[in-house]
């Protein structure tokens, strides 16, 4: 059956791999999802699928594949509205009151006589020992007890419904949804590049088996270099004016870039890049970074990521003296395309809505400087954007 059901992931879309399923079938030798097909989806989706993306993808597959399986009757499909469990209140008994109420007798009947309550209620019960309610003895519902019943909604509490019906609603993943500070940095992974660096200080245990064999047995341990990203990033960061909107995603996007790349320097402009930038906004005035210096200090292998909102006046980027905070003697967009001329693989980050670009007349301009490496802040943006620069 999972073979089966392997190749329907597949044909899905999700690129699960043998070594996956073999993973996924040493768990269930392990005892891992028991007999609860909803362990067993919960420890499938662990183990099949890698991006949390696909997950919508997922469902819908388990779904399709698994259809009818655990599944209640069709007459056990009746809505039960809300408000029949409202938790207004809790029964409470003693052990002795406990030991009198006796079960419905077993698993067919309980479900029978489900099918016949649903048919049968046409409003909100609590208490009593019949109905589907609340904080009864009924073997139906839900802040009650039975000692074999059938939990409809609510919490458990006793652990002794031998069966639980409520509605599960999940959303969708949306790959257009903002980035939160947990699969930045899984976006973020796709531009690394992993190489040896550094000096020789973990064991190399295949050469290291292989010289001692060549030894006759004599041990001859070999080190190699450890692996690190071996991507170099420039970040360039907009603050200020219309970003202070969106400083807590900026913040969790710059706290996520430094979690993931070794080599990663950074400085903030405001609206569009000048002659200088800066590293700390307290200092902006005093201790600037001119934009020569960083051109002629980082070699053309690094990868450039604008951050910013890309709305201003038009000015700003087109004309001598656009900027709003000083004399510029050079246009933004002269600076912009000396820093793309000597960063080929660079892109722009956009914490606005892609929908709303086109209304702002500067978001275009840069849009167009940029060769449309232009990308949304969001999961599906970010994924895009580091495609991009793996090029």
């Amino acid at each position: 059956m999972l073979i089966r059901f392997f190749f329907a992931l597949r044909s899905a879309g999700l690129k699960a791999s043998i070594t996956e399923l073999l993973a996924l079938l040493g768990a269930l030798e392990a005892g891992f999802a028991s007999a609860s097909l909803e362990e067993f989806y919960a420890l499938a989706r662990m183990a099949l699928v890698k991006d949390e993306s696909r997950y919508d993808t997922y469902d819908r597959a388990f779904t399709a594949y698994f259809a009818g399986v655990d599944a209640l009757a069709p007459e056990l499909l009746a809505d039960v509205p809300q408000a029949w469990l409202s938790k207004q209140a809790e029964l409470l008994l003693s052990d002795d009151e406990k030991a009198r109420i006796a079960a419905l007798g077993g698993w067919d009947a309980l479900m029978r006589t489900l099918a016949e309550r649903l048919k049968e209620q046409r409003e909100r019960h609590q208490g009593g020992s019949r109905m589907i309610g609340t904080a009864g003895t009924s073997p139906f519902g839900a802040y009650g007890y039975n000692p074999e019943g059938v939990r409809i909604g609510g919490v458990g509490r006793q652990g002794r419904a031998v069966k639980i019906w409520e509605r599960r609603e999940f959303r969708n993943l949306d790959e257009r949804e903002a980035l939160s500070p947990r699969n930045l940095s899984l976006a973020l992974r796709r531009l690394r590049r992993f190489a040896r660096e550094g000096a020789a200080e973990e064991l190399d245990l295949d050469v290291t088996i292989r010289d001692t064999a060549r030894n006759a047995g004599m041990l001859d341990l070999r080190f190699r270099p450890e692996r690190h990203n071996a991507v170099k990033l420039l970040l360039f960061l907009d603050i200020g004016g219309s970003m202070d909107t969106h400083v807590r995603e900026c913040e969790a996007l710059f706290n996520a870039a430094r979690g993931e790349f070794k080599h990663l320097e950074h400085w903030y402009f405001h609206n569009c890049i000048y002659e200088r930038v800066w590293r700390d906004n307290a200092r902006r005035w005093s201790e600037p970074t001119p934009t020569h210096d960083i051109l002629h200090k980082y070699a053309g292998d690094y990868r450039v990521v604008f951050v910013g909102d890309a709305s201003m006046s038009p000015h700003e980027i087109a004309v001598r003296g656009g900027s709003i905070e000083h004399w510029n003697e050079e246009s933004g967009e002269t600076w912009m395309r000396r820093v793309l001329a000597a960063y080929p693989k660079a892109v722009w980050l956009n914490p606005v809505d892609e929908d709303a670009w086109r209304y702002t007349p500067s978001t275009g301009m840069l849009h167009a400087l940029m060769a449309g490496r232009m990308f949304p802040l969001t999961l599906d943006g970010l994924t895009r954007a580091m495609d991009r620069l793996r090029r």
